[in-house]
């Protein structure tokens, strides 16, 4: 399957700010943000240039692809399905990309980042209504439950990560057992439900709009 195998860091200094892409190390002092915040590249300094229309527009898309993880065809496909349904496109879009079973398992605090929680579906150890579901790009729909399989809940990454998120809240829109390793979708997340980074969806539905 393709995916992006470069330097995950500069990917969060080229939008300017953090992605939370690596897990404990973005909470740090060694985040990129931290130490060099400014666009990758031997001129990335002197690079202040003010963007404005599709320049906007493209930096908004790359950055919530970044974000989910997702290549351009696949982000391209998400749009279009969620330009089909009811309601407001760029929500629906989020919304879409908020029930992948990778970022579900992020959000359930079952891993530290969406990258190792793709690494957790992809090697089976997560179910989906009982069943193993190995594609991280399953939308989870409302009412499944999501759980750790039986003979994977001593996996030391899972535990780890449970154990770095013990602080941290767990989404309104999902009920989350973290001492039993499982959890439950109760719904579609609103969009004032999604504010861990800041997002212009719009500018994404301009852009695919032209």
């Amino acid at each position: 399957m393709a995916r992006y195998r470069g330097p995950v860091c500069r990917l969060c200094r080229r939008e300017g700010m953090k992605l939370f892409l690596k897990g404990e190390r973005c909470h740090s002092e060694k985040c990129a943000i931290e130490r060099r915040n400014f666009v990758p590249g031997q001129h990335g300094k002197d690079r202040k240039a003010k963007l404005v229309g599709y320049g906007l527009q493209l930096r908004e898309k790359q950055k919530v692809r970044r974000i989910y993880g997702v290549l351009e065809t696949q982000f391209r496909n998400t749009f279009e399905k969620a330009a089909h349904m009811k309601g407001i496109t760029g929500e629906n879009l989020l919304g879409s990309l908020e029930r992948r079973l990778d970022s579900v398992l992020y959000r359930m605090g079952l891993a530290t980042s969406r990258s190792q929680a793709r690494q957790i579906v992809r090697h089976g150890h997560i179910e989906v209504n009982g069943h193993k579901v190995d594609i991280p790009s399953y939308v989870v729909r409302p009412g499944e439950e999501i759980s750790v399989r039986e003979k994977s809940k001593t996996n030391a990454a899972i535990l780890s990560a449970r154990e770095s998120t013990a602080h941290a809240p767990s989404p309104s829109w999902m009920d989350v057992d973290k001492e039993n390793l499982k959890g439950r979708i109760n719904s579609a997340p609103r969009r004032d439900e999604l504010t861990q980074i800041p997002i212009n969806e719009q500018l994404i539905v301009e852009l695919y709009s032209k």
